[in-house]
């Protein structure tokens, strides 16, 4: 095969991979390996791994190493659209990392949607959701801060929503509605996601009522779609 090098050696890697020498959820030989045994330099190895990790073939965990991707995750979308259940469902792990969380005022769409006065104060809180590890979505929320004064601290604690709603006083809730769109992710949402800017992720933009029927988080979604794959259950289309 003509060509540089790191190409010739992606497309072996590529070959092995379709192939099933390496299954989902393998970790690839280290690069240092994968230098010895092409007889390259660890920056022409990362060249080749880097362009599998944007064809979605492969994943890259920091300080971890290069693993086959596992295949899109089912993510159920209904009344009770809950993050660790969904991921357990598909028998995969999930995590939750609180990259931000504060107190601001809301802006006029989050106002809106929460169906707050103007000049309202908001928790906000910026997270990304991974399943086995692989980070698979980018979340922001926003809650009202009145209502759930103990919200932050609780979410901080347990890196989980519907336990952080639990703990300031929401024992359950409900999806009122969510909108779907595809786009472009920002530079900012692509390095969360340890995806390329040129894949499409996608939105999902939504409103949880607690049990009283008052909204309790509006939130928006980015979805890495080589990834997950949303699904609409059926009885989002009952009531």
């Amino acid at each position: 095969m003509a060509g540089p090098i790191w190409q010739r050696i992606h497309a072996t890697l590529g070959e092995e991979l379709a192939g099933g020498r390496y299954r989902p959820g393998d970790k690839l030989p280290t690069e240092a390996e994968l230098a010895a045994r092409f007889a390259v330099n660890r920056h022409t190895v990362r060249r080749a791994l880097a362009a599998l990790a944007e064809e979605g073939r492969i994943h890259v965990r920091r300080g971890s190493g290069a693993y086959v991707t596992q295949g899109q995750v089912d993510y159920r979308i209904g009344r009770k659209t809950r993050f660790s259940r969904n991921i357990a469902s598909v028998g995969r792990q999930s995590g939750r990392l609180v990259l931000w969380i504060d107190t601001v005022i809301a802006d006029a769409r989050e106002a809106a949607a929460l169906e707050l006065p103007e000049g309202a104060a908001i928790h906000v809180a910026e997270t990304i959701g991974d399943a086995d590890g692989v980070p698979i979505v980018f979340g922001r929320s926003a809650f009202p801060a009145e209502a759930l004064p103990g919200l932050p601290a609780a979410l901080r604690e347990s890196r989980s929503i519907t336990a952080a709603l639990a703990a300031a006083g929401v024992s359950d809730y409900e999806r009122r509605w969510t909108r779907m769109v595809a786009e472009r992710p920002t530079p900012t949402i692509a390095r969360h996601l340890q995806m390329n800017e040129s894949h499409p992720v996608l939105r999902a933009e939504s409103l949880n009522d607690g049990p009283d029927g008052q909204p309790v988080e509006y939130s928006r979604s980015w979805f890495c779609s080589d990834r997950v794959q949303l699904v609409i259950d059926e009885e989002t289309f009952r009531a």
